[in-house]
């Protein structure tokens, strides 16, 4: 059964597009080297080939944008505006919507948190991206309840007794993978005379977005979350308050007409993209959302949701593993998961699978501090791995037979704490593949957000 299972997932694999790196071989503390399993794309994918060959065939085009006569000038504007179409219709945006090229998801949400014209209502759950943003105005917090349902009827509750401008709510869940009904959240929402932003950075590499179809009013989104790490992302939605918003990088590009008395501010969505544009992030995004588009309700939904079951039933055979889960009646998520080991530091665990089994996972509270402290209590800090186009069978099954070996025998190797992180000590591994690191130590420097 498992060489069928195993067949079945090289065959899906087969149907998906190539990604940069996905043969790459990094060096074991044990000595030798070993296909690179990662299991961290959650946080940061790297760039489909697809994405990586149309940049290197815009390059020799770049230019300043906008206001050139040159060649090159009008070939990289006509390649930024058809950007920005096309990151459109990737999230089914309406006639009238806007697309603006941001740096990622969090900067999108903090460009709209500058055009809400009211209070802001977010969850307990979210990543800091869709907490903090709205703290600088006037905003709640709703405590999510134990079940999906209950969750639905207190944040019905909590809109009826206090009215908000914008109810600000995750697609899906960057610690758990949990996903909450969007349509049925956004017809909550707009029957309280909300609006509803979705932060969509942990959705959109693996569900479709449709503004259209669910009626969402905002979507905020990072290319390097979409295998485009070029650094852009988006936020689109509804023109009006980007309109009127106050400018979010004031600088040339985003007026009309300045005089040394006022100035005349552009409609968005140049009025928020002040300064020279990223006409290569911006590219890279909407060739990534070219390729994936025809696979998000097939090749690639069917990989990932094999794989994700796959690894479900691996963890559950780990002795003591704990699986972190929000809702007990959520029925769809994506194909992330994160869980604990006891008495064991997550930095220790994830420095063992690195330096022992060529994996990368991610440790730490995911820069969402109160759902980790929910979750884990007061040490706060889990384990998670993320799975995507890239992920095979095997990557999977080493995992898991990491955790088991580690539990079951322990570790090879001897690990330490150097500037807030477990590190192999020693490391005999080489630190500067490409020779330019210099000294700094691999694995430091990380922030105690873990950040995304």
């Amino acid at each position: 059964m498992t060489l069928v299972l195993a067949r079945s997932a090289a065959a899906r694999a087969a149907d998906l597009p190539g990604v940069v790196g996905a043969d790459l071989q990094v060096p074991l503390v044990t000595g030798g080297s070993i296909a690179y399993a990662n299991l961290d794309l959650a946080a940061s994918a790297p760039a489909l080939q697809s994405v990586a060959a149309h940049v290197a065939e815009l390059l020799p085009y770049y230019a300043s944008v906008h206001r050139g006569a040159g060649y090159a000038s009008q070939v990289s504007t006509a390649l930024l505006e058809s950007a920005r179409v096309t990151v459109g219709e990737f999230v089914g945006a309406r006639s009238d919507d806007v697309v603006v090229f941001t740096r990622n998801t969090t900067d999108a949400l903090n460009l709209l948190a500058g055009c809400v014209p009211g209070p802001v209502l977010c969850l307990d759950v979210e990543h800091h991206a869709n907490q903090l943003p709205w703290q600088v105005g006037a905003h709640r917090v709703l405590r999510v309840a134990e079940t999906v349902e209950q969750t639905l009827a207190d944040l019905e509750a909590a809109l009826a007794s206090a009215p908000v401008a914008l109810l600000a709510v995750t697609g899906a869940s960057n610690v758990t993978g949990e996903t909450l009904p969007l349509e049925r959240l956004v017809d909550i929402a707009h029957r309280a005379g909300a609006r509803v932003v979705v932060d969509a950075a942990q959705l959109a590499p693996h569900r479709r977005v449709d503004l259209a179809a669910t009626g969402i009013d905002y979507v905020a989104l990072s290319g390097h979350k979409l295998y485009a790490p070029y650094g852009a992302g988006a936020i689109v939605g509804r023109r009006d308050w980007l309109d009127e918003g106050t400018p979010y990088l004031a600088g040339g590009g985003a007026v009309r007409e300045v005089r040394i008395d006022r100035t005349v501010w552009a409609a968005a969505p140049h009025r928020h993209e002040g300064g020279t544009p990223n006409v290569v992030g911006a590219a890279a995004l909407a060739q990534a959302c070219r390729t994936l588009a025809p696979l998000l309700d097939g090749a690639a939904h069917a990989h990932e949701k094999a794989l994700s079951d796959r690894l479900a039933a691996g963890l559950a055979t780990v002795p003591g593993l704990r699986t972190l889960r929000i809702w007990p009646d959520s029925t769809d998520r994506v194909a992330v998961h994160s869980f604990t080991l006891p008495d064991r530091p997550a930095g220790l665990v994830a420095a063992y699978l690195s330096a022992e089994h060529g994996i990368g996972v991610r440790d730490g509270r995911f820069c969402a501090h109160p759902l980790l402290l929910k979750l884990c209590g007061e040490s706060g800090e889990a384990l998670r791995a993320s799975i995507g186009i890239s992920t095979t069978a095997e990557h999977v099954d080493r995992l898991v037979a990491a955790l088991q070996q580690l539990t079951t025998r322990g570790a090879r190797w001897t690990y330490g704490v150097v500037d807030g992180r477990w590190v192999p000590t020693p490391d005999p591994r080489e630190h500067d593949p490409l020779g330019v690191i210099g000294t700094l130590v691999l694995g430091t420097g990380a922030s105690a957000c873990s950040s995304e």
